[in-house]
């Protein structure tokens, strides 16, 4: 393949990966955005195959067979609960390649670049090994955090913060090393401290974290993995990888900073590692709660008009969005108004109540973001909270001690009535009780949330 048809495949596929992206930005479009992603990616693949800079035919098709088996396994067997961790662990690989290639530069010696491009070429090197090793270790922790094999609670060490900067200014000076050493033959001692040091920062930057800033961390560890792959990118003198890591790590940090503005988080604090948390101990729930069965809820159910479901992570876990959409067809074809609210943190990940909701095809314009129905609370008749805790919880609100105070919520109990469904008291991922649990207008339904819900549509039913 000539280099003018690579250049215009990897043209093509750069315009299909912005509509894929544009895509994405819709739930009415995303199955068509994903089409472009994948139509473009199919199209770079071939074009780099087949371009000319290739020819360890084998040893490619040995690896895309494998990598191909590891992706179609995954897919099939991972769980839409688990989509998150799969999410988190991808970006890992995503930082490591950037490592080894990085190193892999590093040690070729074929090349013959002189003067400006060789300390241009070893920044590169430098920069993408950085990026990549702090991917890798902050991917790692966040999967860690989200499959429940490390605590969701934010480990805050004494002086993070100059910690931190700290790490910052060595590595700094260890890049002055490390070119100056790349000049005489030599510079892997200050590239191996640096790696230590970045795979340490990203260790210490996620665990800093407490369990509601998880998604965040996720959308911007995606923008991570983006420049990650731009820096590899650089390193390779690939065009294609330049444009598609710089697309992924823009789009990630955009998505970042909107979800902080949602949460009333500034977009460095998290960066840093919970930055401006709150401190001292979050205030003890104290009351009783109120139980009320199934036939109890389906009463309400009937004599309501204005009802808002609210999932969150026990709803993926329960796997109960089937059932909570044949409960909606129900009580619309009844003359209710039904609505869900989705909170931007819902869920482990960007996105994830509304994937879910998707999938159990819930008509899009019945799903509304916080912000466009939060100020409707106090005319809802019901509200049914579906496996939500921490994005219902009015500490957020009225408790500057809590792990969440300052974080926008769902006001629900503002409404009439408050139904959840949860397993057990239990608190969310952030740790945090729930006063909600035992306000005056909330119902506590407890048990499996799927279970419960076809046992609600049976007596809907009956």
């Amino acid at each position: 393949m000539s280099n003018g048809l690579v250049t215009m495949a990897y043209i093509a596929a750069s315009i299909l990966f912005i509509l894929s992206l544009s895509g994405l930005s819709k739930q009415d479009t995303s199955r068509r955005g994903n089409y472009f992603g994948m139509t473009g990616m199919a199209i770079a693949i071939v074009a780099t195959v087949f371009g000319g800079s290739v020819t360890a035919y084998t040893m490619l098709t040995i690896a895309l067979l494998i990598g191909g088996f590891i992706g179609t396994k995954a897919a099939a067997k991972v769980e839409m609960t688990q989509m998150p961790e799969l999410v988190a662990l991808m970006h890992s690989l995503v930082g490591m390649a950037a490592v080894l290639v990085g190193y892999a530069n590093f040690m070729d010696h074929s090349t013959s670049l002189e003067g400006a491009e060789k300390t241009i070429h070893e920044l590169e090197i430098y920069i993408g090994i950085f990026i990549g090793a702090v991917t890798f270790s902050g991917s790692v922790i966040a999967f860690g955090k989200l499959c429940g094999r490390i605590s969701g609670k934010p480990m805050l060490l004494p002086a993070r913060h100059w910690l931190n900067l700290a790490m910052f200014v060595v590595t700094f000076i260890l890049g002055g090393s490390f070119l100056d050493g790349a000049e005489t033959g030599g510079g892997s001692i200050p590239l191996l401290i640096m790696t230590v040091i970045a795979l340490a920062f990203g260790v210490h930057m996620v665990m800093a974290i407490g369990g509601a800033d998880m998604p965040v961390v996720v959308s911007m560890l995606n923008s991570y993995s983006g420049w990650a792959a731009a820096a590899t990118g650089f390193m390779l003198s690939n065009d294609l990888l330049i444009v598609t890591g710089a697309l992924v790590g823009s789009s990630g940090a955009i998505l970042s900073y909107i979800m902080c503005r949602a949460m009333n988080r500034h977009f460095l604090s998290v960066i840093a590692g919970g930055f401006g948390s709150a401190g001292g101990e979050a205030a003890e729930v104290v009351g009783d709660v109120q139980p009320i069965e199934v036939e109890e809820t389906a009463q309400l159910l009937r004599d309501a008009k204005e009802i808002v479901i609210i999932p969150g992570y026990g709803m993926a876990v329960a796997q109960a969005q089937h059932t909570v959409n044949e409960i909606t067809k129900y009580l619309t074809s009844h003359g209710k108004k039904v609505r869900f609210a989705i909170h931007p943190v819902a869920g482990r990940m960007p996105g994830h109540m509304n994937v879910l909701l998707a999938e159990a095809k819930v008509p899009y314009d019945i799903v509304f973001e916080m912000d466009e129905i939060n100020e409707d609370f106090p005319h809802v008749d019901v509200s049914i909270v579906i496996g939500a805790n921490d994005i219902v919880n009015p500490s957020a609100l009225d408790d500057p001690n809590s792990p969440i105070a300052g974080m926008p919520v769902l006001e629900c109990w503002k409404g009439a009535t408050t139904i959840v469904l949860k397993r057990s008291m239990a608190s969310g991922y952030a740790g945090v009780g729930n006063p909600l649990f035992v306000h005056e207008n909330t119902r506590m339904l407890f048990g499996d949330a799927n279970d419960k819900l076809q046992g609600l549509l049976k007596a809907l039913q009956g």
